[in-house]
């Protein structure tokens, strides 16, 4: 702007230093250019969001799931054939004991 108005004002005698502006209109093409760009980047910045939402959200699931693994595992390594045989015969038992309280 300066570089516009100093070669006008100068041989007048007038030193520019600042343009002041009030307003400026842009054309319609560009402020919807400008707008679209906008939107474009809001949409980028949102579908960013969701997928960072997602990552987490699955990584939350995988530590779930290996959390169930383990005590899954965990369960599995404390039932040895022993401690079957000994559940069905207090099952017998209990089974036994109604039958007879019921009768």
């Amino acid at each position: 702007m300066l570089a516009a108005l100093n070669p006008v004002l100068n041989p007048r005698g007038f030193t520019n230093l600042q343009v002041l502006l009030r307003s400026i209109s842009l054309p319609n093409q560009l402020r919807a250019s400008i707008e679209q760009k906008l939107q474009a980047e809001q949409q980028s910045e949102q579908m960013r969001f969701v997928l960072d939402r997602e990552r987490q959200e699955a990584e939350r699931k995988r530590i779930e799931a290996q959390g169930i693994a383990d005590f899954q595992r965990i369960v599995a390594q404390g039932i040895d054939e022993r401690l079957l045989r000994w559940k069905g015969i207090e099952a017998t038992q209990a089974l036994a004991a109604s039958r007879t309280r019921s009768s």
